[in-house]
C-alpha cells in the first residue's frame, strides 16, 4: 500500500479487520510502538494521506470470509448481475491479494478468474532468506512452495486456469529443536524482517506496470473461449 501510494495510484481500497500487534513490529510498515493497538485500516489510511493526500482511501475493518468476499468485491467496484454475482471488473483495475488463510486465497481467484479481475497473490514467506529468489509465475509453474502447491492443486479443482503469483522456490530453513515449542519441538515458524516488506514492494511494482501499460495482465478469459486463456 505504501509503494502504490508513493507510485501516484488515485485510489485503494483496504481491507483487514486486525490490530497493528508487538508482534508486526519486525516486519510491518504500519508497526511501530506508537500504532501498537490501533486498526490496521485507520494506520495504513493515514500514512496513505501522509504521502499522497490526492489519493482517495475507503477501508473496511472486517475480516475477509469466503462468504463476504463477493460483497467486499462489489464494494470496491466490481460489477454483478441482477442475482448479486460477480461478472466483471467494473472500476477495479487490481486486486491484490495479501491474506494468510488459504480457503479465502481459493475463494478470492476463483472469482477474479470467473469475471476476469485482474488478481496477484503473494504465497509464503515463513522461514525463507533470500528475497532475490522471489519471482512472479503463473501458479501451475511454482515448486517448493508449499502455499502454491496447495493453491496450485485447488485452483485445478476449481476450474482457475491461470493465477498470478509472487513465490519463493528457496527451500524454508529447517529451525533447530526447542523445548516447549507448540510443534513437537520445533519453533513456530517466523518470517524475517525483510522478506514481507520486499514482497510488498515488489507486488506493488507488479500492479503498477499493469496500471501503465507496461507489464499488462496477459490471462483475461473471454466470453466466447470457455474458459481458455488469451
Amino acid at each position: 500500500v505504501e509503494a502504490l501510494a508513493r507510485g501516484g495510484v488515485g485510489q485503494l481500497v483496504l481491507v483487514d479487520r486486525d490490530v497493528v500487534e508487538p508482534s508486526n513490529l519486525n516486519r510491518q510498515a504500519l508497526a511501530f510502538t506508537n500504532t501498537v493497538g490501533r486498526r490496521k485500516v485507520d494506520v495504513m489510511c493515514a500514512m496513505v494521506g501522509r504521502i499522497n493526500p490526492d489519493c482517495r482511501v475507503e477501508t473496511r475493518c472486517q475480516f475477509v470470509t469466503r462468504e463476504n468476499l463477493g460483497e467486499l468485491l462489489a464494494w470496491a467496484g466490481a460489477e454483478t448481475d441482477e442475482g448479486g454475482a460477480i461478472v466483471d471488473p467494473g472500476r477495479l483495475d487490481y486486486v491484490i491479494d495479501a491474506i494468510d488463510t488459504m480457503s479465502q486465497k481459493l475463494a478470492l481467484a476463483e472469482l477474479c478468474w470467473a469475471a476476469r479481475i485482474p488478481l496477484v497473490s503473494s504465497m509464503g514467506a515463513a522461514n525463507k532468506l533470500h528475497p532475490e529468489l522471489l519471482e512472479f509465475s503463473d501458479v501451475r509453474r511454482t515448486r517448493v512452495c508449499r502455499v502454491a502447491r496447495t493453491m496450485r492443486k485447488e485452483c485445478a479443482k476449481r476450474g482457475v486456469r491461470h493465477l498470478e503469483v509472487l513465490y519463493s522456490p528457496e527451500e524454508p530453513v529447517r529451525p533447530r529443536a526447542q523445548a516447549g515449542s507448540s510443534h513437537g519441538g520445533l519453533p513456530n515458524l517466523g518470517t524475517a524482517s525483510f522478506m514481507p516488506p520486499i514482497m510488498g514492494q515488489m507486488v506493488a511494482g507488479r500492479v503498477i506496470r499493469a496500471l501503465v501499460g507496461v507489464e499488462p495482465w496477459r490471462w483475461a478469459r473471454t466470453a466466447t473461449d470457455d474458459g481458455a486463456t488469451s
